[in-house]
């Protein structure tokens, strides 16, 4: 047994490629595969620096309580979005397949349903990236409405008015109403706009919050 281990360690990359051989009429079901590869390496990419600096900076606990939630955090994005890869690339594929071809409605379908099942669980983690798509997703369907003259063109410049509007909305939120944001987004604020209201000396002024 430790022989074969340790001849399949030496040998992977043969056995490997065998494999992909052997599934090369099955193509969908490896790209659901890399999906899943590429969800956990990008999940860890993006999760494990971002909570880094957020733990440390705002999280309490000692050290080891820090790097646990550090840990937590970036398992739960990592692993959601390599079932979520994985899972919407395999329907999708499958969907392809039954149809014979690829159609807009697989994508919709696939996701639909694996974004209900995968990031339906209301969590930090779910709830951060659920916000990250929907602010791309509005932006998107807009772009997408004038460009098929849906809406017309705007005659004037977008951009400064919607940056207007965020940040007008964001702040009567966190001022009047901040029990409605998310938690890391209220800590965030209240770094910026109302810890900078306290100092008792010129260290709490300058090289340190409190």
């Amino acid at each position: 047994m430790i022989d074969q281990i340790q001849w399949l360690i030496q040998n992977w990359e043969v056995v490997g490629n065998l494999l992909l051989q052997r599934f090369k009429d099955h193509k969908f079901l490896l790209q659901a595969l890399k999906g899943l590869r590429n969800g956990l390496v990008y999940g860890v990419r993006i999760r494990a620096p971002h909570a880094l600096v957020m733990v440390f900076l705002f999280g309490e606990g000692t050290i080891i309580e820090k790097l646990l939630t550090i840990i937590r955090l970036t398992r739960i994005h990592a692993t959601n979005l390599a079932k979520f890869v994985f899972s919407y690339k395999f329907l999708q594929g499958a969907f392809s397949e039954f149809d014979s071809q690829k159609k807009p409605w697989h994508s919709f379908v696939a996701a639909f349903l694996m974004g209900y099942y995968v990031f339906g669980t209301n969590n930090a983690v779910n709830m951060q990236i659920n916000l990250y798509l929907l602010s791309r997703v509005v932006v998107g369907l807009v772009k997408l409405a004038a460009s098929e003259q849906i809406i017309s063109q705007p005659k004037f410049p977008v951009f400064p008015w919607f940056a207007a509007a965020v940040w007008g909305i964001v702040l009567w939120l966190f001022e009047f109403h901040p029990e409605v944001l998310q938690g890391s987004l209220q800590k965030s604020m209240t770094y910026l706009y109302h810890d900078s209201n306290f100092w008792t000396d010129i260290k709490t002024f300058l090289l340190r919050n409190k």
